[in-house]
């Protein structure tokens, strides 16, 4: 059966000497696994476009229920991307946001409240130029709540210092619209998403240690 969903790529892996496997979270059915034939045709180009993480698009193909697999028959850009993927510390935070969202999402089921929040917030990011070093933190803590793992304080506590418990309250308000307002040094904002990122292995069967996650918080300290 021939279907067409706005999906975004979280991981892709090299299958075989000609394909590619790409792990797509979607609007209608969660994580779909899809195998496209390397870049190496004709349409290399919009085959590409399955390489780049987080790459916002709309894609035809076979759906066959139960399949682990499923081929794709045309792909194109649903959202455009004017920076993400073009300047070096928005590049550093989709890599990370790519890795983080592969292992959150990969048993997620169909949810377009949170698919939208992802498309949202991946176009914020692409539209913003300058104050993006708590986006991170700020992404991750929003989605907790599409996430139903919204942190309370009995939770989080254990995994914090005293003075860190005491700003709890504050750094659970931060949005888009006011993250910059919160002036952590770079020291307070990598433990923070050393804290964050420990929360999400309490409430996530497999949820490993990022191999992005130091390379993100060496970029955001500089």
């Amino acid at each position: 059966m021939l279907e067409k969903v706005r999906g975004i790529v979280v991981h892709t892996v090299k299958y075989g000497d000609t394909s590619v496997i790409c792990d797509v979270y979607t609007d209608k059915y969660g994580t779909l696994g899809f195998i496209v034939g390397s870049p190496r045709s004709r349409r290399s180009v919009t085959r590409s476009l399955m390489l780049s993480p987080l790459a916002i698009l709309e894609i035809d193909f076979d759906y066959r229920e139960g399949k682990n697999l499923l081929r794709v028959k045309d792909v194109r850009v649903d959202e455009p991307y004017r920076s993400l993927p073009y300047q070096p510390i928005k590049e550093t935070i989709a890599l990370f946001l790519a890795e983080f969202l592969y292992y959150t999402l990969r048993n997620e089921q169909p949810n377009p409240q949170l698919f939208e929040f992802l498309v949202d917030s991946l176009l914020w990011l692409d539209n913003r130029d300058r104050r993006l070093a708590n986006f991170p933190a700020t992404f991750l803590l929003r989605l907790t709540r599409f996430l139903g793992i919204w942190p309370n304080e009995e939770e989080i506590t254990p995994l914090l210092s005293g003075d860190e418990a005491r700003m709890l309250p504050l750094v659970l308000r931060m949005n888009y619209g006011t993250m910059h307002l919160f002036r952590f040094s770079a020291t307070q904002r990598s433990r923070l998403l050393k804290v964050i990122n420990d929360y999400y292995r309490l409430h996530i069967a497999g949820f490993p240690e990022l191999k992005s996650l130091a390379i993100l918080r060496e970029v955001l300290s500089q």
